[in-house]
C-alpha cells in the first residue's frame, strides 16, 4: 500500500471512526446506582439506572444466564443552551396563546372572530407549553449530583429457572462500556416503592414552581407499604427520607431483617462516610420501639434478630443515620423467619480433607456442617432451610497443617506448643483473653505470624506479638493492611514477618485489641517461614474498545510475604486474536500498565477475558488467576480495588485504519516493529520504530507517554520508510534497573483547511489511539 493511500485511509479513520475514542479518553461512563437493584426469578419489570456520560445508551447486559434486558429511555438534563432555546420556545408559544385570547373585530367592526385571523391554538400546544415550563422549572445550572444526573430505564425479565445469586449489570453507550453494578435474582416475593424523583406526585408547572420557591416542601415525607413475609422490599433514601413497612408476625418467630445498602454500592465518591449507612428499627403495634440496629458487627449494613412475642401488626423502618439522602442510597431488606447465619467454627480447613464446621445463627437446618477442602484459597458457603438459602459466609482452604487451640493457654507458662509451620484455629472466648503459643526456632531463622480473622466475617480485633523466653517484646502488630480485601476499611488482622535473634523458644500472644471475647470472636493464626506468593487485580473491569484497537489497562501485583520477583501475565482460554503487549510486572514492583488489542470483529456482546499471572517461587512455578476490579474512590480521598465478577470486553464501532474504506479488509492496530524491551541509558536515548506513518489527511500524527514514568520524556519522532521512529531520553531522574511499560498516546495535529475546524477537530487533537505498550529498561551510560 502506498504512503499516501496509508495517510488517507488513517486520516478518514481519525475522522470518523477515532472520534467517539477520543471523548471517551475525556469522558468514562459510569452508573452510579441501579433501582430496584433485583428482583424475582420468573418476573418482569423495570429498572432505574442513574450515572454520568450515558449518551447514546443502547443495551444492558447482566452476566450469566436466563434475564433478558432492554434499553426504554434516555433522560439527560438540559443543558445551558437548551435552556435558552426552551426561553426562546416559550416566548413564541406564549405569544401564539395571547393572539388567540385578544377579542378579534370582524370587517364591519362589530366584536367577534374572523376565521381568516384566528389563532390556531390547539391542544397540543398545550402540552408542550406546559411540557416546556415543567423543563425550565426543574432547569438546575449545577446540579447536586453529577455523577448520577442522567437516567436510563431498561426493562428486565428473569426466568423462572435463572440461578439465584448476584450478578452484574452493566451498560454500552457511544462512549463504551459502564462500570458493574450488583444485581440480585431472589426466590422471594419482592415490594418495590416507586423510583424517587423531585416530581413523583407534581402534576403542573404551578406545583413544580411552588416546590422550588419553598425548599422545604421539597423533603420526601414517610412512606409506609403493607407487606406479607416472607419477602424482600425495594427502596430509595431521599434527603430526609423514612420508609416503614407493615407486616404480620406470630408469637415465637424469630425473625431477621437484613438490609443490603453498603453491599450494593460500595463506595460512593462524594458522600460522607462514603456510603448510605442504614438503620433498622422495628415497632410493635402500639408504636414501642422492640429492636435496633445500625450495623452488623463490622459491617455498616445492619441486621436485626428479633424473637416475637405476641402475635400482631408490626413495622420495620429504615432510614439514613443522619438522614441524608439521595437517588443512589439504594436499599434491599430480606425479611422473614429465614435461615441467617451468624458464624461458623473453625473458619477453614486443610485442602483434601473434609472439615466439619459448627453452625451458629437463626432459623438453621443444622447445628453443622461438612465441608469437601479442594482447592486453596477463601469459598463462600450457605445452607439452606425449606428451600430457602441463608447468608454467604467465607472459608478459607489451605495446604499447611492445622490444628484446634488448646486451652488453658493464657500465659507463656501454659502456652500451646506447636510445631511449625501450622495454621491453629480458635477463639479470643472471653473479654480480656490471650491465647499464647510456643515454638521452637534457630537463629536467623525468618518467621512469619498472621490473623486471618476480619477478612473471614469475624469480629476480632486481632493484636500480635512476638516474644522470647525472657518474655522480651521482640515484635508487635495491630492492623495490616491488605489491598486483596478491597471491601475492609478496617484492616484489623495482624501481621508479623521477624529474623529470630537466636535459637531458643519463642512466644506468639494474639488478643483483641479492645479486649473483647466470645464465640464469634474466632480466628486462623498462621505460624511458619514465610509463604511467598502474590495474588492479581486488573483494573477497570469494563473495557471498551474499537476492533483492531488497543486499550491501556493496569494490573496490580498484591505481593505476600516478601515475594519481590516477576509476574508475567497471559490470557487463559481466550477468544482467538485478543493479544496483550507488556504483559509482564517487573520484580519488586507492585503495579504496571499494559495493553490489551482487540480482534480486528466486533461483537454483538461483551467478552469475558480471564487473564493468568506466572511466577517463578522456589523453583516451582506458582499460577493465580486475575480478579477484576473496580479502582473506586470513598467519600473524595480514599481509594479501593473493588473486586467485580468478570472482566468484560466490549469491541464495537469502526476498526482504526479504515481498510474498508478502500474497498479493503480492516487493517490491524499499528505494530511495534523494534525488539522489547527497548534499553534507554541514562542522560542517553534510544529508538523505536513502529509500523505507522507519521502524516494523515488531516494533518500530522503527534505522540505522547501518558502518565509517563518520572525520567523519560519522547525527544522526537520521524519518518522511518513506511512507519515512525520515537526516540525516547532518559535524563538523571531515571534510575538504572528500572522498568516497566510505556503508553504512548496518539493525536492528529490538523493542518491547512482542517485547522481549527470545529469539535470534531478539536477531539482529534486529544487521543485517537493508543499504541500496543513498549516495554523498557533504564540502563547505566
Amino acid at each position: 500500500m502506498s504512503l499516501i493511500r496509508w495517510q488517507m485511509i488513517l486520516g478518514l479513520g481519525a475522522a470518523l471512526a477515532l472520534l467517539p475514542a477520543a471523548r471517551a479518553q475525556q469522558f468514562t461512563p459510569h452508573i452510579g446506582y441501579v433501582y430496584p437493584a433485583g428482583g424475582k426469578q420468573g418476573s418482569s419489570f423495570e429498572l432505574t439506572l442513574g450515572g454520568q456520560y450515558l449518551d447514546g445508551v443502547t443495551n444492558a447486559f447482566v452476566t450469566g444466564s436466563g434475564i433478558s434486558a432492554t434499553v426504554i429511555s434516555y433522560v439527560k438534563p438540559i443543558t445551558i443552551q437548551q435552556f435558552n432555546d426552551l426561553r426562546e420556545r416559550l416566548t413564541e408559544l406564549m405569544k401564539k396563546k395571547m393572539a388567540g385570547s385578544r377579542p378579534m373585530f370582524g370587517r364591519f367592526g362589530k366584536r367577534g372572530s374572523d376565521s381568516s385571523t384566528k389563532s390556531s391554538w390547539t391542544s397540543e400546544d398545550d402540552k408542550e407549553l406546559d411540557d416546556i415550563r415543567k423543563k425550565i422549572a426543574n432547569f438546575v445550572r449545577k446540579p447536586a449530583n453529577p455523577a448520577i444526573v442522567e437516567t436510563v430505564t431498561v426493562k428486565v425479565s428473569v426466568s423462572a429457572d435463572a440461578e439465584p445469586g448476584e450478578r452484574e449489570l452493566r451498560l454500552r453507550t457511544t462512549l463504551g462500556l459502564t462500570n458493574p453494578l450488583l444485581f440480585c435474582v431472589s426466590q422471594l416475593p419482592e415490594f418495590t416503592k416507586k423510583p424517587a424523583k423531585l416530581d413523583d406526585n407534581v402534576k403542573s408547572f404551578e406545583e413544580l414552581k411552588a416546590l422550588r420557591n419553598k425548599p422545604e416542601q421539597t423533603a420526601v415525607g414517610p412512606y409506609e407499604s403493607s407487606i406479607t413475609l416472607p419477602a424482600i422490599v425495594n427502596g430509595q433514601i431521599m434527603a430526609g427520607g423514612v420508609d416503614r413497612y407493615r407486616f404480620r408476625a406470630a408469637k415465637g418467630q424469630r425473625l431477621v431483617a437484613a438490609a443490603a445498602a453498603r453491599e450494593l454500592i460500595p463506595y460512593i465518591s462524594d458522600a460522607v462516610p462514603g456510603w448510605f449507612q442504614a438503620t433498622l428499627a422495628l415497632y410493635d403495634a402500639s408504636g414501642q420501639q422492640v429492636d435496633y440496629a445500625d450495623h452488623f458487627r463490622f459491617h455498616p449494613d445492619p441486621v436485626l434478630l428479633y424473637e416475637v412475642p405476641a402475635d400482631g401488626e408490626y413495622t420495620l423502618e429504615i432510614h439514613d443515620s443522619i438522614y441524608r439522602g439521595r437517588e443512589d442510597f439504594v436499599y434491599r431488606i430480606t425479611l422473614g423467619e429465614l435461615p441467617f447465619m451468624t458464624g461458623i467454627f473453625p473458619l477453614g480447613g486443610k485442602a483434601g480433607t473434609q472439615t466439619t464446621v459448627a453452625l451458629k445463627g437463626w432459623n438453621l437446618p443444622a447445628t453443622s456442617l461438612t465441608l469437601d477442602a479442594k482447592d486453596d484459597g477463601v469459598r463462600q458457603i450457605s445452607v439452606r432451610k425449606d428451600g430457602q438459602p441463608s447468608n454467604l459466609v467465607p472459608f478459607a482452604v489451605d495446604t499447611l497443617p492445622e490444628s484446634l487451640e488448646q486451652e488453658p493457654n493464657n500465659s507463656q507458662d501454659a502456652a500451646h506448643r506447636v510445631t511449625l509451620p501450622i495454621i491453629v484455629n480458635g477463639r479470643v472466648a472471653q473479654p480480656g483473653d490471650r491465647d499464647v503459643f510456643s515454638f521452637t526456632g534457630n537463629a536467623g531463622d525468618e518467621i512469619v505470624a498472621e490473623v486471618h480473622a476480619r477478612r473471614l466475617d469475624s469480629p476480632l480485633d486481632s493484636l500480635l506479638k512476638l516474644t522470647d523466653i525472657t518474655g522480651k517484646q521482640l515484635a508487635l502488630n495491630d492492623d495490616h493492611e491488605d489491598k486483596a480485601s478491597g471491601l475492609n476499611t478496617h484492616h484489623a488482622d495482624s501481621y508479623l514477618r521477624v529474623k529470630l535473634p537466636a535459637s531458643g523458644t519463642y512466644f506468639v500472644h494474639l488478643g483483641d485489641t479492645q479486649r473483647k471475647g466470645g464465640a464469634e470472636l474466632a480466628y486462623r493464626l498462621r505460624i511458619g517461614a514465610p509463604q511467598a506468593d502474590f495474588a492479581l487485580r486488573i483494573a477497570p473491569s469494563s473495557i471498551s474498545v474499537r476492533p483492531g484497537a488497543t486499550v491501556p489497562v493496569t494490573a496490580y501485583a498484591l505481593r505476600r510475604d516478601g515475594f519481590s520477583g516477576e509476574i508475567s501475565l497471559s490470557l487463559k482460554d481466550a477468544p482467538s486474536d485478543f493479544t496483550l503487549s507488556g504483559a509482564r510486572v517487573p520484580p519488586g514492583q507492585d503495579k504496571v500498565r499494559f495493553t490489551i488489542t482487540a480482534p480486528s470483529s466486533s461483537s454483538d456482546a461483551p467478552v469475558a477475558l480471564r487473564i493468568e499471572g506466572r511466577a517463578i517461587i522456589q523453583g516451582r512455578e506458582i499460577r493465580r488467576l486475575a480478579v477484576p476490579a473496580e479502582d473506586m474512590m470513598q467519600a473524595f480521598a480514599y481509594r479501593h480495588l473493588v473486586p467485580a465478577k468478570e472482566l468484560q470486553v466490549a469491541s464495537a464501532g469502526l476498526p482504526p485504519m479504515m481498510g474498508r474504506f478502500a474497498g479493503k479488509a480492516p487493517t490491524s492496530s499499528p505494530r511495534i516493529l523494534s525488539s522489547m524491551p527497548v534499553r534507554i541509558p541514562v542522560g542517553g536515548t534510544a529508538s523505536v520504530r513502529v509500523g505507522m506513518p507519521t502524516t494523515t489527511f488531516f494533518g500530522s500524527l503527534e505522540l505522547e507517554l501518558n502518565e509517563a514514568p518520572s525520567g523519560i520524556v519522547i525527544e522526537k519522532t520521524s519518518a522511518a520508510g513506511m512507519g515512525t521512529e520515537i526516540v525516547l531520553r532518559a535524563d538523571a531522574k531515571a534510575k538504572p534497573g528500572q522498568q516497566g511499560n510505556l503508553i504512548v498516546s496518539v493525536s492528529v495535529n490538523p493542518k491547512g483547511q482542517f485547522a481549527g475546524k470545529g469539535k470534531g477537530m478539536a477531539m482529534l487533537r486529544r487521543n485517537v489511539a493508543t499504541l500496543p505498550a513498549i516495554s523498557f529498561e533504564i540502563v547505566g551510560k
